[in-house]
């Protein structure tokens, strides 16, 4: 007769196939997700949220796909143990590679006084073609590392600065090369048909999704993949075991390249200009953050496409919050907000691991001018943001500062308690 006992392992093996989906900083991460929505719905005071959800939604799902998908590449590369710095430089000049293609040839269709629609194949040649151009990219990113030597952070660097440049030198002589004069440091898209396909939310998310598909099932379940986290976990002990170490690189700045361009390709759509001035300003900054807050590490080896997704969706959701409760002038703001999260995010990861090793990061001199410094900037950014919501400035930066104050000094007086029973 079967027996009606029920077997204690099913209920943790349940329990494991609910979670598996996320791992414990990702589950914070959502849950952080939703915190800050609802801290934006109380504070703005048109509650946008509330009263436009629809819209709320569609704005955030757009930006979010738009910079997860080539924070995807920067995920890619920083678990390969390696950094890309010209995510954003790569976008511009993939934006203007791809306009400059369809404007020479067919040059009618972005004279204002014609506009003529553009025609499919011009439109599939400057998508092929920009994309071509990403993937050498990534792989001149490659050589330079792994022929010239060269680490990836003065590698990428280089080209952060000189893509932007050749992509404005190039827009400026294929301009002057059409229509004479003294050329135009932008072009203007006229092209509804072009227009409305890359700025297609719908679209967009499903190209991210795809992406972040593709990318998942590269890394978790392909001998590639395994070998890209062997790689950034310890190079040196990936090249005795046999692992192409320098194919594996090659691969992955390819692919944060490839990425990049298609972003371009996008962005240009949305602003119906190729501006290489201004498209993907400080961009590659936002793709490193969305990967370490979804859980990478800059040591390499460690990280997750799931992580990266719901990092580029709480990056996105911030500094939408802060737009709807600042209002005016608030993309002054958002670097600041990216690089305290930033911060915030990797110190959290590093005291979980200190705490394992007793390790002390307010400990001596040092340590005390690090408590009154985070005091100080506690302090003053919630006095500046009580300044542009109306609120009492003064009260809202002493209490803001008196909290990080009692904060710091508990996780100061815990870790010498935790150091002292660690002694025998």
């Amino acid at each position: 007769m079967k027996s009606m006992v029920p077997n204690p392992s099913r209920a943790p093996a349940l329990l494991d196939y609910i979670r598996r989906p996320f791992n414990r900083s990702e589950s914070g991460l959502l849950l952080a997700i939703v915190v800050v929505g609802l801290l934006t719905m109380v504070a703005d005071s048109q509650h946008v949220y509330w009263y436009r959800p629809k819209g709320s939604i569609q704005d955030i799902l757009r930006q979010t796909a738009m910079l997860g998908i080539f924070s995807l590449g920067a995920a890619i590369v920083i678990i390969s143990g390696g950094i890309d710095l010209s995510a954003g430089s790569m976008i511009a000049f993939s934006g203007t590679v791809c306009a400059t293609l369809m404007l020479l040839i067919q040059p009618d269709s972005f004279d204002p006084r014609i506009a003529s629609p553009l025609r499919p194949g011009v439109v599939a040649l400057g998508i092929c073609g920009t994309l071509v151009v990403g993937l050498l990219v990534g792989s001149f990113h490659a050589w330079l590392i792994t022929v010239v030597d060269l680490p990836p952070f003065v590698a990428t660097l280089a080209t952060l600065v000189g893509l932007r440049s050749l992509a404005r030198a190039m827009i400026e002589n294929v301009t002057k090369l059409v229509y004479g004069g003294a050329g135009s440091t932008q072009i203007q898209i006229h092209d509804d048909q072009f227009l409305e396909m890359t700025a297609s939310v719908p679209l967009r998310v499903a190209i991210f999704l795809a992406l972040a598909g593709v990318a998942w099932l590269l890394l978790s379940r392909t001998v590639t993949g395994r070998h890209l986290y062997a790689m950034g976990g310890n190079e040196i002990a990936a090249r005795l075991s046999g692992i192409r170490t320098d194919g594996l690189k090659w691969f992955a700045y390819c692919i944060s390249a490839f990425l990049s361009s298609i972003a371009g390709i996008l962005y240009i759509g949305e602003q119906a200009t190729a501006d290489p001035q201004t498209l993907g300003q400080g961009y590659e900054l936002f793709a490193i953050a969305a990967a370490v807050v979804g859980g990478c590490s800059l040591k390499g080896g460690v990280g997750t496409i799931p992580g990266t997704v719901l990092g580029a969706l709480f990056l996105r959701t911030v500094i939408d919050g802060v737009a709807k409760v600042i209002k005016s002038n608030a993309q002054v703001y958002e670097g600041l907000i990216v690089g305290a999260v930033v911060v915030v995010a990797v110190a959290f990861n590093q005291f979980r691991e200190a705490g394992r090793r007793g390790k002390k990061f307010f400990g001596g001199a040092l340590g005390w001018v690090t408590i009154l410094n985070l005091t100080l900037f506690a302090g003053v950014l919630a006095a500046i943001f009580g300044q542009l919501t109306a609120m009492n400035a003064k009260t809202l930066g002493l209490v803001a500062g008196s909290v990080a104050l009692v904060v710091v000094l508990l996780v100061r007086f815990l870790e010498n308690r935790r150091r002292s029973e660690v002694k025998p």
